[in-house]
């Protein structure tokens, strides 16, 4: 479970769904990814990538159908390589175990940061409020990382009115979603969306706002 200690602390129990793949390396250190299927109370599921250190694979090997938990933070990072979303999102694996049998699954995400574009709300054709968040979050050495974020209900009717700087605590999950992208009048492709869903949110210190304020 979560204590909330970082600006940004993620925790996932689920199922290796993607063979081991180099990622990169920095300061002499490979990285490595891998895919992860996280089962929903409903009958869907969140895949998310991991990104994994050489180290830490001295410890545990991954193998597809292998149930692992894994701590670590969601980080981003621009994709240049011309093809797939300008920013990938990646869990970065700090520490790595089995899972239990008896363990079920879990996908929980704290987040930290700042309102770096203005929030865009929307209604669904169905009714439903819902508003996209760009989240700075801090990282060491000057980094940061750059988090969508989805809020909905009565959360997106709060959210659409803060401003860019604004300090928000998000609690929530990591999510997958397929989507069509249009490529001409009679042709659309599938791709895959990754963001954090809200569940909560606490405002932060800010002129704007009062501090410390939650909201469920």
């Amino acid at each position: 479970m979560l204590h909330c200690i970082e600006d940004n602390e993620a925790w996932v129990l689920g199922v290796v769904c993607g063979y081991l793949t180099y990622s990169h390396e920095v300061h002499n250190e490979k990285f490595y990814r891998f895919m992860l299927r996280s089962d929903r109370l409903s009958d869907n599921a969140d895949f998310i990538c991991v990104t994994i250190s050489e180290k830490t694979l001295t410890e545990i090997s991954i193998d597809i159908g292998k149930r692992l938990k894994i701590k670590g933070q969601f980080r981003s990072y621009n994709n240049y390589s011309g093809s797939g979303n300008k920013l990938v999102l990646t869990l970065f694996a700090k520490d790595v175990t089995l899972a239990e049998e008896d363990e079920e699954p879990a996908n929980e995400i704290y987040l930290n940061g700042y309102i770096c574009k203005p929030v865009v709300y929307r209604v669904t054709p169905f009714g439903r409020e819902i508003a996209d968040i760009l989240l700075a979050v801090n990282r060491a050495y000057n980094k940061s990382d750059y988090i969508p974020c989805i809020a909905w209900g009565r959360n997106a009717r709060f959210v659409k009115h803060l401003e860019v700087g604004q300090n928000i605590k998000i609690w929530g999950r990591m999510q997958s979603r397929e989507y069509q992208k249009k490529i001409s009048d009679t042709e659309a492709i599938t791709k895959t969306a990754y963001e954090v869903s809200i569940n909560r949110l606490e405002m932060g210190d800010s002129a704007h706002t009062d501090a410390n304020s939650t909201y469920a």
